[in-house]
């Protein structure tokens, strides 16, 4: 009897463990977002000041920008791995 229930507490406590991991890794997803509006903010900045690198700058602020998302979706990846394994 006493084995079932440190059985049964033992996987309460492992249930809860992984809720508790899952929403610290979506910690990251915060980050993704703020990543993402520093990168644009930049582009906006820097076309004001020198509009003819428009083009170029646009360029790499698509590459910061799937750099940022990528960060957040490895940070979902996690949370589920966490939740559903």
């Amino acid at each position: 009897m006493l084995d079932a229930i440190l059985n049964n507490n033992n996987l309460i406590m492992l249930s809860a463990a992984k809720y508790i991991g899952a929403g610290l890794a979506t910690i990251g997803l915060a980050g993704a977002g703020v990543g993402i509006g520093i990168v644009f903010s930049g582009l906006i900045l820097a076309t004001s000041r020198n509009p003819a690198l428009r083009p170029q700058l646009f360029n790499y602020a698509i590459l910061g920008f799937a750099l940022s998302e990528a960060t957040g979706l490895f940070a979902l990846m996690v949370a589920f791995l966490l939740l559903y394994s």
